[in-house]
């Protein structure tokens, strides 16, 4: 039923196609090789195959299909793991159609994306971490004092345009600078940078 109803909202739209569906993890990630849509649509909780795992098998594959994870529960450490294994997004499944497509065309176009709710769950969980994660040496260091400034502002959950409106710069700039900290960090994404900074200890739990 959920993926007729998905496929009921996907296909409504011209710039969309709904080029295949599978009934586990297994199944999906064998049609994901196959077929190489722009986008896959999982669900976190599938038999077989999780969401996260499916993330991870794609992204060692090298295959060019952005991963969206599709969830009814909050975040936690499995999700937070289907975003290190390489999703592109969560888009919660309480989500208004029009989040689910809008979420379907960033990670079709390189960008990232999670529905509100779940983006402040994300940053609620690390604010509440009570040590940062051990991370590469080094790597902070390599950015200049500007963006940090900005990458601290991303982990905050700010849009380029209000993190302009924050350090007094132009949203040009901004939209600059963190092309510079995610080339440098190599990191894929904001969704990236946002678990960096925290893990990294830029962004200190409850600050």
């Amino acid at each position: 039923m959920l993926r007729s109803g998905l496929r009921s909202v996907l296909s409504g739209h011209a710039d969309l196609h709904v080029v295949g569906e599978a009934g586990d993890g297994v199944e999906a990630v064998e049609l994901a090789r196959r077929l190489l849509p722009d986008v896959l649509l999982i669900d976190a909780r599938l038999p077989r195959r999780n969401g996260a795992a499916a993330a991870r098998e794609i992204a060692a594959a090298r295959l060019p299909v952005a991963v969206l994870v599709l969830t009814g529960d909050p975040v936690d450490d499995h999700l937070i793991g289907a975003l290190r294994a390489g999703a592109r997004g969560l888009v919660a499944k309480d989500a208004p159609a029009e989040d689910l497509i809008r979420a379907v065309r960033a990670v079709a176009a390189g960008h990232a994306a999670v529905s509100p709710v779940l983006l402040g769950q994300l940053l609620n969980l690390f604010a509440a971490l009570p040590t940062a994660v051990e991370v590469p040496p080094g790597d902070l260091d390599t950015l200049t004092e500007r963006e940090r400034e900005v990458l601290a502002q991303v982990a905050r959950g700010l849009s380029n345009a209000e993190i302009a409106r924050v350090l007094t710069v132009s949203e040009t700039t901004v939209k600059t600078h963190v092309g510079h900290l995610l080339t440098k960090l190599r990191l894929r994404d904001r969704v990236q940078a946002v678990v960096y900074a925290y893990e990294s200890g830029l962004v200190k739990p409850g600050g």
